[in-house]
């Protein structure tokens, strides 16, 4: 069967249309999320490649700033994982020499939002990547890039899976005082 030219371009407009019109759209479009504060504050040290890449992110986003002290925020990250101990590096597998063949790159890091009270908006959350490697004696500076590498891309990851657990963070209503109620006359 066939069809004709503009029979195909109607019936490719009205599907374009259709997903337009549902709200669909590509995951990580952009890159942006909504959060729901005004100012937020990062519990890590100004130094950290961790804290630079996730104050970038939110000052992208450009509806939250990032503040230096913690009394001025909205929302506070605190990483409760040691920073010297996010990254781990295990073996994987041996060769039939028992050398390395491949290593385990590892990533991780507990975190938790609290507001400026201290009430937690988000419980102690655990995100985990790993990373598998293999392992070349004669590629040693080679591989030292490539874990480099792997390392920064787990790193833009992690950013982007907090960036969207606090997106989801949804903020009570402040609490509005409604009017007493009318004396009923008799």
């Amino acid at each position: 069967m066939k069809t004709s030219l503009p029979a195909r371009l109607l019936l490719c407009a009205a599907l374009a249309g259709s997903v337009a019109g549902c709200g669909f759209h590509l995951r990580g479009s952009g890159g942006n999320y909504t959060l729901p504060f005004q100012a937020m504050y990062i519990g890590l040290p100004e130094s950290s490649p961790l804290a630079i890449d996730l104050k970038r992110n939110i000052r992208v986003n450009g509806h939250t700033a990032v503040v230096s002290d913690p009394k001025y925020a909205d929302g506070v990250v605190e990483v409760i994982t040691d920073p010297e101990k996010t990254r781990s590096k295990s073996i994987l597998s041996l060769n039939s020499n028992g050398r390395v063949r491949e290593y385990l790159l590892s990533y991780n890091i507990v975190f938790r939002v609290k507001d400026k009270a201290g009430n937690e908006l988000l419980a102690p959350t655990q995100i985990v990547l790993t990373r598998p490697i293999t392992f070349n004696e004669t590629q040693l500076l080679a591989k030292e890039q490539e874990e480099a590498l792997l390392y920064k891309d787990m790193q833009t990851d992690l950013v982007q899976q907090m960036m969207r657990r606090m997106a989801a963070i949804k903020l009570a209503a402040a609490p509005t005082t409604a009017p007493a109620p009318a004396a009923a006359q008799q």
